[in-house]
């Protein structure tokens, strides 16, 4: 046992002349302001999964296509493109109009971004113009009546697309 309490004694001795009193303050206030910080570092939350794609039904080529709630121009879908993409050659603006659509499949309420793609002339096939929820010019975030096409490259406007943002959630 005596072995025990000189290695302890002479650990205890190294420690106590290499360090001090400041020094352990100093790391002891590092570890609880670092403890305190970790939870502040981006990491993937399990217990948020990312929300699902909502179920589909209908005919996208369609103005009675549940996305196109408050859609106005050319469907993308008829041009080259999806509901959800622009053709090839033209660009997504990247401002745009947004609506509150209902669908049908699941009886939830969506988000919807309206891109218009830009960069070529209109297409000139399916046209729709739906406006539930349109607000007056004043609101011109809520409003389809505008040349969003201003935000791209080419202000000249070709289609429109219909991007879900997510789920909307009443207020």
């Amino acid at each position: 046992m005596k072995f025990l309490d000189t290695f302890f004694e002479t650990s205890a001795r190294k420690i106590a002349q290499k360090s001090s009193r400041r020094g352990l303050l100093k790391g002891l206030g590092t570890a609880l302001v670092g403890g305190a910080m970790l939870p502040l570092l981006p990491v993937a939350r399990a217990s948020n999964p990312a929300p699902k794609a909502p179920q589909d039904a209908g005919d996208a080529t369609s103005c009675d296509y549940w996305r196109y709630c408050a859609v106005d121009g050319f469907l993308c879908e008829c041009c080259g493109g999806t509901y959800n993409t622009c053709p090839p050659g033209t660009q997504m603006s990247p401002i745009t109009w947004i609506g509150t659509c209902l669908n049908p499949v699941d009886g939830r309420k969506y988000v919807i971004s309206y891109n218009d793609c830009c960069g070529t002339t209109q297409c000139g096939t399916c046209l729709c113009q739906r406006d539930e929820g349109d607000r007056p010019l004043y609101r011109s975030d809520k409003s389809n009546d505008i040349n969003w096409c201003l935000g791209a490259d080419s202000s000249v406007y070709h289609c429109s697309t219909a991007v879900v943002v997510g789920l909307a959630f009443e207020v």
